[in-house]
């Protein structure tokens, strides 16, 4: 990868705090990336996740089919170094997108990430005097009005009271385990899963895979990790989550047992999904994982250096790049028009394109004798010079 085009650092005046805004790469003058806020977010961080998505960019581009209307952007990301929970949080983020806002209204399109809702992102970008946190795309458009309507659509669209927003990228995450599990030649019905975070990807992601029949056998948030041998009620689980998908232990059943914070690394399980925080997985950590395989739910949680160790040990990781993937992609496939804002159309899609993308990784993996993510990063090496070709580096 090379150097970043655009890199900031903004320092709030009030509380001190400070904001990160990382462009790695523009394809017809825009980037897509979402906005962030956790204690401690640093530039590298953002740098890092900015990166991440010039490669989901890149993945989803498609110049083979002339009927697909998305064509992929550049990639971005924005961090706040804040606890969203504080009190102050909500000022800060408006005063960043105020600082941040002639990148917002050119060049970077935005939207919810960890620690941030897409309500909130959405209000503060309003107040902040921006018409959208997409409106540099709205250029791109064959029919700006048309196009908006229908991505509002989409967001209003609910299944079983959760917003279709929140579970399109856990149904990508989903559809990646099951490629692994049907290219492995295993069941559905038994394979154990355990997941780190029940937040918008976690939460879906979990969802997806019990109605597919796997077991989720535990699950954890902040106060620690629930977990069940039996398999765990997801959908009581998920009805009993706050809006930091924080689980109200009153909703466990009487052979639910509640344990350490990091025990969701140690269950027997087949598949871990780490679907909360960046660096989730270290050198130490990791030698306590038993699991074949790691499914990247969340932006960066294995460090490079626990992947080599893993691999070692026979477990697999599948990239956040790749698997994650499917969120940003649904937004663009709605807005471009490829799909509608109907639930069964968005899951069909998402289904078939994630499927097509992890069976390609996981095929260039095998072949090149390497990882999947070594796989996933050679794929972007091919399609990012075709990429420069038909749109230059800044245009």
């Amino acid at each position: 990868m090379t150097t970043p085009l655009i890199s900031l650092t903004w320092t709030d005046h009030v509380t001190d705090r400070q904001g990160h805004l990382v462009i790695d790469r523009l394809v017809r003058g825009v980037a897509s990336g979402g906005l962030r806020m956790r204690e401690g977010c640093t530039l590298e961080e953002v740098a890092g996740l900015a990166r991440g998505m010039t490669m989901k960019e890149a993945l989803h581009y498609n110049a083979e089919d002339p009927s697909v209307r998305y064509i992929p952007l550049g990639g971005a990301k924005g961090g706040i170094d804040c606890d969203p929970q504080d009190p102050r949080a909500y000022g800060i983020l408006v005063r960043f997108l105020r600082a941040v806002r002639p990148y917002v209204e050119t060049m970077w399109t935005t939207g919810e990430d960890l620690g941030l809702s897409q309500d909130i992102v959405d209000r503060a970008a309003a107040e902040a005097g921006l018409a959208s946190p997409v409106q540099a795309v709205y250029p791109l458009l064959d029919d700006e009005a048309a196009a908006r309507r229908r991505l509002a659509d989409a967001f209003a669209v609910e299944v079983d009271g959760i917003g279709l927003d929140e579970l399109v990228g856990g149904c990508g995450v989903a559809e990646s385990v099951l490629v692994a599990l049907d290219r492995a030649e295993m069941a559905y019905e038994g394979t154990r899963v355990s997941v780190q975070g029940l937040g918008t990807m976690g939460g879906a992601t979990a969802r997806f895979l019990a109605r597919a029949g796997l077991k989720i056998v535990a699950v954890a948030d902040v106060k620690g990790t629930v977990a069940n041998p039996a398999g765990l009620d997801v959908d009581a689980l998920l009805a009993a989550r706050d809006s930091y998908g924080t689980v109200d232990r009153a909703a466990l059943r009487h052979d639910d047992v509640e344990l350490a914070g990091d025990a969701w690394l140690s269950v027997d399980a087949e598949v871990l999904v780490p679907a909360a925080v960046s660096y989730a997985v270290d050198t130490v950590n990791q030698a306590q994982i038993t699991a074949r395989w790691i499914v990247e739910a969340a932006n960066m949680p294995v460090l490079p250096e626990a992947e080599k160790l893993l691999a070692r040990r026979g477990t697999t990781v599948l990239p956040d790049v790749v698997v994650n993937s499917g969120t940003n992609a649904w937004w663009w496939w709605t807005l471009f028009g490829d799909i509608g804002a109907d639930a069964d159309e968005a899951f069909t899609y998402t289904r078939r394109s994630m499927r097509a993308l992890i069976g390609q990784m996981l095929a260039r993996a095998e072949a090149d004798g390497t990882t999947p993510r070594a796989a996933a990063h050679a794929i972007v090496a091919d399609r990012l010079p075709a990429i420069t070709e038909r749109f230059g580096w800044y245009r």
